[in-house]
């Protein structure tokens, strides 16, 4: 585990990264000092309405203080900070999560169509890589106290290799990045993207296909 001083660094460079995610925020500019979320509210557009009274529970989450149990075929979970948990930070261009990893887990391909990504590694040992628009595979091993940094919609994803557990603290510069997992956004859509699309895009046969969807029903 780590120690506690340890603990005061990663708080420090994840407030850098939020500084100087901010400063590029891919959100609109905020226009008065506070615009809390009213996640109830039935008007759409791009972000929330702002409730008409706030507290500080509006700005406070607890969720990325320990480690979350893994229980998924994966074995890795993300737990997001966004604004759908901390309704303060609509408009403010930030967001946060913490991603715990089993060993030998996955952080499966996945992409964040709204923000840049950069990781700082806890404790234990990742591999981690992103692919660019011309197939380019960059990728490296990280360790406690590296950062990795992931450009805005790329597919991109972590695997712990190692025998022990692993965990890091990713900061966005979105209020709500999003998150499109590859596999599931294909094979288990609704309604199904056809069997021969995804047999003429994979190079697989139809039973190959129906294989996969049934693998990850559920997981849209």
């Amino acid at each position: 585990m780590v120690a506690p001083g340890k603990h005061f660094v990663v708080v420090v460079m994840v407030l850098v990264i939020a500084t100087i995610s901010n400063s590029v925020s891919a959100d609109p500019d905020m226009l008065q000092d506070v615009c809390v979320a009213d996640l109830n509210n039935a008007v759409k557009m791009n972000g929330f309405a702002c409730k008409a009274s706030f507290s500080a529970s509006d700005f406070f989450f607890a969720g990325l203080a320990k480690p979350q149990p893994v229980n998924n075929t994966l074995g890795s979970i993300v737990t997001f900070a966004d604004v759908m948990q901390i309704p303060g930070l609509n408009t403010l261009g930030v967001a946060m999560a913490r991603l715990d990893f089993a060993p030998g887990s996955l952080n499966q391909p996945h992409t964040h169509p709204r923000a840049t990504e950069m990781l700082f590694v806890l404790y234990g040992e990742l591999v981690a890589g992103f692919i660019t628009t011309d197939n380019v595979l960059v990728s490296r091993t990280i360790k406690q106290g590296d950062i990795f940094t992931f450009p805005r919609g790329l597919v991109h994803f972590q695997i712990n290799n190692g025998k022990g557990p692993a965990a890091a603290i990713a900061g966005f510069n979105s209020q709500y990045p999003g998150r499109q997992n590859i596999a599931t956004a294909l094979f288990a859509a609704t309604p199904q993207v056809s069997d021969s699309v995804l047999s003429k895009a994979f190079q697989i046969s139809y039973q190959e296909v129906d294989a996969i969807k049934s693998k990850l029903a559920g997981e849209s």
